[in-house]
């Protein structure tokens, strides 16, 4: 045997031992992990038989706490102090009326009739400002203050008058004593007395343009008695009691006479003005009792109409109709804006409940009732509605007695409980 076939040899037995170990090798690693599956067959197994018992013990006690339901009667019970907490009213469901209502779009406002636009009256200069947008003030309040060369000269004018009127006074009285003693002619008494009547005529003029630059008769019976400082000083003082809604001056400011400086509003009554639109003209008119709620917080009001503009507004297409109400509360603001509601008609229904009566739960009209002591869920059938009422078609019988307020309480709890039920049925 030569030497190249002994070589082929030896490779051959070389590659033969390889595979038998490999063999080998394999066949046990596949023993191994066949094993292992099936012993995590049979765990899965018996972790399948006690998930199989933990749910039949859970079974069991989801039938304990449905025979508790039904021992209860299936109704909600509340303690006294739930109910109170709840604000639980009870009624006896029986007939009412829904109205028939129109709303209409408006906005509070300053009652025009009471609102002052002041001006200073005599031109001058700002010294003093005592009041600003937001201010309350009272009728006859100082405001603000001016030196007013103007208002000097109307005091001067006056002093001047008063003056002549009293030395005018004594001429008249001295030439009536000598005439009666017939020491001083007719002539004489007559002139002096002419010249009293005028002297009498210009005091009064003096003293009515002091009271129309807004000068009191306390202010001008103390004229004589102002210091040299106070005979140009000037103060403006408010005509009414109200807010200070605007205010157009500042310290060392030129004033002109009729300049517009601040603006004043009794806000004890305001205006509503609501837009009447074509279709509803035949359904508004002067003295209608009304209902005005406010939009941004749903106050409610009662109210008349007070008028309705004769004419339609070209661009708007619609007339105005106002209302005058009491705000001495102060809780109406003026820029807001409010719906009026006025009822044009009613009419009978059988059985009419409160809206907020009515709760839906899943997809159901329901309203709850009293039944030994529990509240129950009752599905209804409604009907037609208004603004607080709805109409009771099926399901509620005339006399039955339902929560009318704090429905919406059983209903949040109720829901509460299923949640939690199905909460305990996750774990």
């Amino acid at each position: 045997m030569n030497t190249e076939t002994m070589y082929n040899r030896r490779k051959l037995v070389q590659v033969l031992g390889i595979a038998l170990c490999f063999s080998i090798i394999m066949g046990v690693t596949f023993s191994a992990k066949a094993q292992k599956e099936h012993a995590d067959h049979d765990g899965h197994d018996e972790h399948k038989e006690e998930i199989a018992d933990e749910h039949a013990g859970h079974d069991e006690h989801g039938d304990e706490h449905a025979g508790h339901a039904d021992e209860g009667g299936g109704g909600l019970r509340l303690t006294a102090e739930q109910r109170k907490r709840f604000r639980i009213e009870l009624r006896a469901a029986g007939a009412g009326s829904l109205k028939n209502e129109i709303s209409l779009p408006g906005e509070i406002v300053f009652n025009e009739d009471r609102v002052v636009h002041m001006v200073p009256r005599v031109s001058g200069i700002v010294r003093k400002v005592t009041k600003s947008v937001g201010d309350s003030v009272k009728a006859g309040e100082v405001v603000a203050s001016i030196d007013s060369r103007e208002l000097a000269d109307a005091k001067a004018e006056y002093l001047a008058a008063d003056a002549r009127e009293v030395l005018s006074e004594k001429t008249f009285v001295r030439e009536k004593t000598l005439r009666d003693k017939e020491v001083s002619s007719e002539q004489d008494f007559l002139e002096a007395e002419q010249s009293l009547a005028e002297a009498r005529i210009t005091l009064r003029s003096a003293e009515q343009k002091l009271h129309a630059l807004g000068l009191s008769e306390k202010d001008v019976a103390a004229l004589g008695e102002e210091h040299d400082e106070a005979i140009t000083r000037y103060e403006i003082r408010s005509p009414i009691d109200g807010v200070v809604t605007e205010k157009h001056l500042s310290l060392g400011e030129s004033l002109a006479a009729d300049a517009d400086i601040f603006t004043v509003a009794d806000t004890a009554s305001v205006w509503i003005n609501l837009t009447v639109y074509t279709k509803d003209l035949g359904s508004v008119e002067k003295g209608q009792e009304l209902t005005l709620k406010v939009d941004h917080d749903g106050i409610q009001v009662k109210g008349r109409v007070h008028m309705v503009t004769p004419f339609v507004d070209e661009a708007t297409r619609s007339a105005t109709a106002r209302v005058i109400v009491d705000n001495s509360d102060g809780r109406l603001i003026p820029g807001t804006f409010v719906t009026g509601l006025i009822n044009v008609s009613e009419e009978n229904i059988k059985i009419v409940v409160p809206k907020g009566a009515v709760q839906v739960i899943e997809g159901r009209s329901v309203v709850f009732v009293e039944d030994d002591g529990s509240f129950e869920m009752l599905p209804v059938t409604t009907g037609r509605t208004d603004r607080n009422s709805v109409e009771i078609l099926t399901g509620l019988k005339k006399g039955t007695r339902y929560v009318a307020k704090g429905s919406f309480n059983l209903k949040a709890t109720v829901i509460t409980s299923a949640l939690g039920s199905h909460a305990g049925h996750g774990h």
